[in-house]
């Protein structure tokens, strides 16, 4: 096994270096200047953004300026927000805790919704629950996160006034209230999200055990006298996962992504936001940081899902 993870990181290596350079490539010959608000401001010499401009090296031929970058990169230094005039992996650690708490959350609660609904929905297939939660499952994941976001605050917040509509980092209390507050502003982009990812999930999940379900080595377990919870769990379920873990490990980096417009719906100060906020500005040391980072995550969670495949299914073996 050792050696098969060793394997797939040197082929993660030229494959995250492709996906540097392509980045950084259309990033750098994309329109638009960082100081372009300084040609415009009659009160600041040219001089001054023609100097910003040699200091930061973007006058310089793209290669060196990505050779540059690369360099700083290895040695971790992610450059520097020409708008929040601050280094850019200060500014990604201060939403990263934010952006981990509810996005993490999200996926928790989908998959703790489509796994055993997607299972009771596959062992009794074409019944009224099967049926009911086909729709609903449809439904779900036909509906986009910022059209359910909107009618989450119009129902919870301003209809009932239950819960608060935007979200708060600075929160003036302490103990469990401080937990309390927290877990109010987070109950409505988590419910979004994660009821979005359980939709989804669950038509695998049914698909899946649906499949399996039907093979002679369950109906063995069942000949043999095992109980049908230990037959569902332990023969059923688990060979089951391992398309879901496929998809699971492709969606979590996907919902870091797909969390941007509900990140700005509910004014949420995550990586999503940020994101927003520089590619406005023309950020790109930022832009560039955060989707490098998103692309080394896709690469790594497909890695985590070969490994999983092994430990679901003993017969996989790492060659």
């Amino acid at each position: 096994m050792s050696r098969y993870v060793i394997r797939r990181l040197l082929i993660a290596v030229p494959v995250i270096f492709g996906i540097s350079l392509v980045l950084f490539t259309i990033l750098a010959l994309a329109p638009g200047d960082p100081f372009e608000e300084l040609a415009t401001n009659p009160n600041v010499p040219p001089e001054v953004r023609l100097n910003l401009r040699a200091k930061f090296g973007l006058d310089d031929p793209l290669p060196v300026r990505y050779a540059r970058w690369l360099g700083a990169m290895l040695h971790g230094d992610w450059g520097f927000s020409f708008v929040s005039r601050v280094d850019v992996d200060t500014l990604i650690l201060q939403r990263l805790p934010t952006s981990l708490f509810v996005l993490g959350s999200a996926q928790i609660l989908g998959l703790l919704v489509a796994l055993p609904i997607g299972t009771y929905s596959a062992l009794r297939p074409y019944s009224v629950f099967d049926q009911i939660t086909t729709t609903l499952a449809f439904v779900g994941f036909s509906l986009p996160t910022f059209f359910t976001g909107l009618v989450f605050i119009l129902v919870f917040s301003l209809w009932l006034d239950w819960l608060p509509f935007i979200y708060r980092a600075d929160i003036g209390a302490t103990g469990w209230r401080w937990w309390w507050e927290h877990a109010r502003q987070a109950a409505m982009p988590v419910a979004v999200l994660g009821l979005f990812q359980g939709a989804t999930l669950t038509r695998f999940v049914r698909s899946a055990v649906l499949d399996v379900v039907r093979l002679d080595y369950v109906n063995t377990a069942r000949a043999k006298g095992l109980s049908e919870g230990v037959t569902v769990v332990k023969h059923v379920i688990r060979n089951a996962l391992i398309p879901v873990v496929t998809l699971v490990a492709l969606q979590i980096p996907g919902i870091f992504t797909g969390a941007v417009i509900t990140e700005q719906i509910f004014r949420i100060p995550g990586i999503g936001s940020l994101l927003i906020s520089s590619i406005l500005a023309n950020d790109t040391p930022v832009i560039m940081a955060i989707t490098f980072v998103f692309s080394c995550l896709v690469v790594i969670f497909n890695l985590v899902a070969d490994l999983l495949y092994g430990w679901l299914d003993p017969r996989i073996a790492y060659r």
